[in-house]
């Protein structure tokens, strides 16, 4: 959880820069006109023009982004309290990050937002010269500044339980606030920025999901590593995630801590270096589905790799196994503890951890269970050959090229085309864009465009009947001055 303190402590520099970042944005406000007509919902209210679900980096990159078009009417909500949106105070058990600390992401290109400049005014620049990469905390603490001093709105501890079907251009949506108030808003577009789960669920294969709740979790999973002291903890999995799991129960006294690993030697190769050029990032969506999805299958077969940080983190412990080649047969509760069944034998285990990602299924979120049923997949729109197949991957969501969701059965819902997609979930249409950092600067960009797009269209007989009444003169010469 963050610290508060922390967070609210301030140095001259830092005022210095905030200074510097409001010059900056007023000196590049070019065009300042206000072009959205505002609407008025079904109840006689003001409706919104976007509403963005959640409100971590993504979300406040989103509402940033749709601000320097001047699209202004925006609410951001996010179900967790301040300072816990995302997963930097909560299941990001990583010291760090795992970009380099050179790449920038919600500031969108503006200088004296980016992080180094932020790090510089609040810990010093001996202290970046010295950094290798940023401190998770600080990263989030980051965000919340970024937020605060464009002055975002965001409102924390709101979730969205239910999206209605638009009626006459306007999402009746249901929000459920602070003391399990509930009320009705209107909105124009949907910005889905819900993270790495926001279109399924954290997965865990089913058998071990049917074990007793205190002999296992996820590795999103809020877990007592304080109760697993003296304990031997097994680790499904070999991602980056499962060994940041691995070494917090490490560090808080396990007693024995095994990774198992499905393949003959663990995964370090991280794809995601390799895709982070501008052509990639601002052009995947592009190309044909072939392409895409080829590209994409390849790079999430791979999983994300872990650095060198996370391996020495765990290896630095006497008491950490890693046994590759093992994919687990059997799992169940015995005696007490946990029997794992393996080629490479049988282990007991008091705890589990399923560090196992995550599965698309749209019907488990309550915000899409009124159209969930006709989101359209890969499986849906694309077959590839038969030696690229991959079950877990067509169940993506298949986007069209404004993010935003598009039918399974034509007509019956079509008002999903206003609902953007910005998670996760995107990768397979647009390569990382939704919870990547390396991706930020370039994809936010075409998401804020796509949406500003949709909203000049839709009020395009506005602005035509606007023009046609524009009678406002640039100079007055007299009557007597024209023969």
């Amino acid at each position: 959880m963050p610290n508060s303190s922390q967070i609210l402590s301030r140095t001259p520099a830092l005022s210095r820069l905030e200074e510097r970042v409001r010059f900056d944005l007023e000196t590049i406000a070019h065009p300042r006109l206000e072009w959205l007509t505002p609407r008025i919902g079904p109840d006689g209210k003001p409706a919104l023009d976007v509403l963005i679900i959640g409100a971590g980096q993504s979300g406040v990159a989103t509402a940033f982004g749709l601000r320097r078009r001047r699209v202004t009417n925006v609410l951001a909500v996010d179900r967790a309290q301040r300072g816990l949106e995302g997963p930097w105070w909560t299941y990001a058990r990583m010291h760090t990050l795992r970009s380099p600390k050179d790449y920038n992401g919600p500031d969108l290109d503006i200088a004296s937002l980016a992080y180094p400049n932020w790090h510089i005014a609040r810990y010093g620049a001996k202290d970046w010269e010295a950094l290798g990469l940023i401190p998770t905390t600080a990263w989030g603490e980051y965000l919340l500044w970024v937020r605060d001093v464009i002055g975002l709105p965001v409102e924390n501890q709101t979730e969205v339980v239910a999206i209605h079907p638009a009626v006459d251009g306007l999402f009746p949506v249901t929000l459920v606030g602070p003391g399990n108030r509930s009320r009705t808003i209107h909105t124009r577009k949907i910005v889905l920025a819900t993270g790495q789960d926001g279109m399924g669920l954290w997965w865990m294969p089913p058998e071990l999901d049917l074990l007793p709740v205190w002999l296992r979790a996820h590795a999103a999973h809020p877990i007592d590593f304080e109760g697993l002291n003296g304990k031997i903890v097994a680790v499904l999995g070999a991602g980056a995630s499962a060994f940041d799991n691995a070494a917090t129960a490490l560090e808080h006294g396990a007693r024995e801590v095994i990774i198992f690993c499905r393949r003959n030697r663990p995964q370090v190769i991280q794809p995601y270096r390799w895709l982070t050029f501008r052509g990639f990032l601002d052009h995947l969506g592009d190309l044909e589905d072939a392409w895409r999805w080829r590209f994409m299958r390849h790079i999430l077969a791979l999983r994300e790799g872990f650095p060198q940080e996370t391996w020495d983190r765990c290896a630095a412990h006497p008491n950490f196994r890693l046994v590759t080649a093992a994919p687990w047969s059997d799992v169940r509760e015995d005696r007490g503890q946990v029997l794992i069944v393996t080629p490479k034998g049988q282990f007991r285990a008091d705890f589990v951890i399923a560090g196992t990602g995550v599965e698309m299924d749209f019907g488990v979120r309550p915000e899409l269970a009124t159209f969930a049923h006709n989101i359209a997949t890969w499986a849906d729109k694309y077959t590839p050959p038969e030696d690229e197949r991959d079950e877990r991957l067509q169940r993506f969501p298949y986007l069209s090229a404004n993010y935003s969701l598009t039918e399974k059965m034509l007509g019956e819902t079509p008002w999903i085309e206003h609902i953007h997609l910005f998670t996760i979930a995107s990768t397979m249409s647009f390569g990382p864009s939704g919870s990547s950092i390396n991706a930020m600067t370039t994809v936010v960009p075409k998401l804020v465009s796509a949406i500003s797009r949709g909203l000049f269209r839709d009020d395009v007989k506005d602005h035509w009947a606007s023009l046609q009444a524009y009678e406002t003169p640039q100079a007055i010469i007299p009557e007597s001055r024209l023969e």
